[in-house]
């Protein structure tokens, strides 16, 4: 497949640089990928489009990460860090800014406050550090926002979702910043099924393709986590299985033992779903509007049909809907259930 095929022109001013409030008077298109059909819509509508014995599969995951600023001691040159992962009560995985000047031995000041030492270099280029006084460390700084937002938020807790439970993501699972409360309520109340799993999203997430062929590209792994009632609520499902969010879509495909059912537990994704790929567990797909010759798109893709996308996407940006991480939703479901 070439990625000219998922390539499309964002007029930058579409990237969504506030958020809307209230969260689900968001803007949604609707695609039928069996008939090809765009609805325009506002999310606050998503009880309409679902039916008695659909289930709702989110990712309840919670952006943990950190964005610090940090000196290298004793030189006093500036850098910028991130955790993104704890391992342990004073070890920590980060990603720095520029990355050449960790070396291991490096010590270093976060915040001006948090001493730290660079313990480990591993394999991607992340760093493990080792901070002496870690206490406090995990509200410091700023969570780290995607690099094409260049707004304000009211609070972080508008990069969370309102179910955010599970600690360890560097990125927010962006497809549920829509769901209010009073939404889930609503569509519980319709006999639609609502279930959890959990991946932690790294900040790879943001990344375009950088290989010249779709295949030759490597999908950097996320854990991932099933619980036992989210796999029995799968496997007793009577209607339309629907994944909120290509995170949620890649552990449910990844965790498939058979048609509509997953394995329990925990493990590792690193599923690269392409056009073509033949899905064993979702119907369904409630997503953002993603940035082109990227993973996300192809998975929606794969889902909704490459022109069907295509179509969707020149009519989202005529219309002028808002892209990316605090931007408007599409959801790709066909009308009937299965």
């Amino acid at each position: 497949m070439d990625l000219t095929d998922i390539d499309y022109d964002l007029p930058e001013e579409l990237i969504a640089q506030e958020a809307v409030e209230p969260r689900d008077h968001s803007r949604l298109l609707h695609l039928d990928p069996a008939t090809g059909a765009i609805a325009h819509l506002h999310f606050y509508d998503l009880p309409s489009l679902l039916q008695p014995g659909d289930l709702l599969v989110l990712n309840d995951t919670r952006v943990t990460a950190r964005r610090l600023r940090a000196v290298k001691i004793p030189t006093g040159a500036q850098i910028e860090v991130v955790l993104t992962r704890r391992l342990d009560e004073h070890r920590f995985v980060a990603l720095s800014r520029p990355g050449r000047r960790l070396k291991v031995g490096t010590q270093i000041r976060l915040e001006d406050r948090f001493e730290a030492e660079v313990v480990e270099v591993l394999p991607d280029g992340t760093r493990v550090l080792r901070v002496a006084n870690p206490a406090g460390i995990e509200s410091a700084g700023h969570a780290p926002l995607p690099p094409y937002f260049h707004g304000t938020l009211p609070s972080e807790d508008r990069y969370q979702t309102v179910y955010a439970s599970t600690p360890g993501s560097a990125a927010a699972p962006t497809a549920g910043l829509h769901f209010t409360p009073r939404l889930l309520d609503e569509i519980a109340r319709r006999g639609v099924g609502i279930a959890f799993v959990s991946l932690e999203i790294g900040l790879d997430t943001f990344r375009p393709i950088s290989s010249e062929r779709v295949q030759d590209h490597k999908m950097h792994g996320e854990s991932y986590s099933i619980p036992e009632e989210t796999a029995a609520a799968i496997g007793a499902a009577t209607g339309r299985i629907i994944a909120v969010g290509t995170t949620t879509t890649r552990t449910l495909e990844t965790a498939a033992i058979a048609e509509r059912r997953v394995q329990p537990g925990s493990g590792v994704s690193e599923l690269f779903i392409t056009p073509g790929y033949r899905f064993r567990v979702v119907d369904g797909l409630i997503t953002n509007f993603h940035m082109p010759r990227t993973t996300m798109l192809l998975l929606v893709g794969a889902l909704a049909g490459v022109e069907n996308l295509r179509r969707a996407y020149r009519e989202a940006v005529q219309q002028r809907y808002r892209f990316l991480s605090l931007g408007d939703s599409m959801v790709v479901l066909r009308r009937e259930n299965p």
